[in-house]
């Protein structure tokens, strides 16, 4: 299988509110960027957007080494909890609703496609890949934020 490296972010003004995501692709010497928003949304919702496109795009099975600065994304798949959401039908341990089910059915089917390793990166921290996926969500927000299409 390809081993294809990808970083993600997302970000939001309000939450909720105008809504960015941003992402970076890499396999071998070939680099994609990726980038899309939303008028109304969260960050959370960002985060795993980023993730989900960033997955899709890939045509083939493959080793994906997944960097992300989201602790809710990164948590959620490492420890286990959306499994676990999923089994109670989409309940937290706490017994509130979890957020965001229609983009965490899509992620773990993705998730199930492909062998996922998750990184979590420290945000604004002097990354370079993960300054650019910022860049690319805070752009996108910015379009959402004013407007634009």
């Amino acid at each position: 299988m390809k081993t294809v490296t990808i970083y993600t972010d997302g970000a939001c003004s309000g939450n909720p509110g105008p809504g960015g995501w941003g992402a970076i692709l890499s396999y071998g010497e070939a680099e994609r960027e990726i980038s899309g928003g939303a008028a109304e949304t969260t960050n959370n919702r960002m985060e795993l957007t980023a993730v989900i496109e960033s997955l899709r795009l890939l045509k083939e099975p493959c080793i994906v080494e997944l960097y992300s600065d989201s602790k809710y994304v990164i948590d959620a798949i490492d420890k286990g909890w959306v499994y676990g959401w999923k089994k109670r039908g989409w309940v937290k341990a706490d017994k509130k609703p979890a957020l965001n089910v229609d983009l965490w059915e899509q992620l773990l089917a993705l998730l199930s496609t492909h062998t996922v390793h998750l990184h979590w990166v420290k945000g604004h921290a002097a990354n370079p890949k993960n300054e650019r996926c910022d860049a690319l969500a805070v752009a996108q927000r910015m379009k959402f934020a004013h407007g634009e299409k």
